[in-house]
C-alpha cells in the first residue's frame, strides 16, 4: 500500500475543505491537508483524514459513497461528517476523537485550531493564520 500525505493550497482542494482523501487509479491513498503557518494543525487533519479512510475502508464504505454525500447533500454544511446522515458519520467521529486527543498532546487549543480549519476551506484571501 502506498499513502501519500502532502500539503497544498485551499484552492487546490478538490472541493472546500481542510482534508480530503482519495484513491488514485493505481490504488495510492492520497491525504491532502490545507497548509498553516502552525505545523501542528496540518498534521492534526492528515491523522483525522487517515483514521477515516481507513475505518471507511474497514467498514466497507467506498470512497465514492463519501464523495457523493461531501460534494452532493453535505456540500453545505460546515462539516459533512458531522451530519448523522453522513454514511461515514461514526467514522468520522472516531477520527475526531483520535484528532481531538493529539491536539491535547502537542498543546493545540481546540477552539483555535476548529475556527482555522472552517476558515482555512473557504476561498478567502484574509483567512486567519494559525496561532
Amino acid at each position: 500500500m502506498r499513502i501519500v500525505i502532502e500539503t497544498v493550497k485551499p484552492e487546490d482542494q478538490r472541493y472546500p475543505t481542510a482534508g480530503d482523501w482519495y484513491y488514485e487509479d493505481d490504488g495510492t491513498l492520497v491525504i491532502k491537508v490545507n497548509e498553516a503557518t502552525n505545523w501542528r494543525y496540518p498534521i492534526l487533519v492528515a491523522l483525522h483524514e487517515l483514521v477515516e479512510v481507513q475505518l471507511c475502508r474497514h467498514h466497507g464504505i467506498t470512497q465514492h459513497v463519501v464523495d457523493e454525500f461531501d460534494m452532493g447533500e453535505g456540500k453545505d454544511l460546515d462539516e459533512p461528517g458531522e451530519d448523522a446522515r453522513a454514511p461515514y458519520f461514526l467514522e468520522h467521529k472516531l477520527a475526531t476523537m483520535v484528532e481531538l486527543w493529539m491536539a491535547k498532546e502537542l498543546g493545540v487549543e481546540w477552539s483555535s485550531y476548529d475556527n482555522w480549519c472552517g476558515w482555512s476551506c473557504i476561498d478567502h484571501k484574509d483567512y486567519p493564520k494559525a496561532e
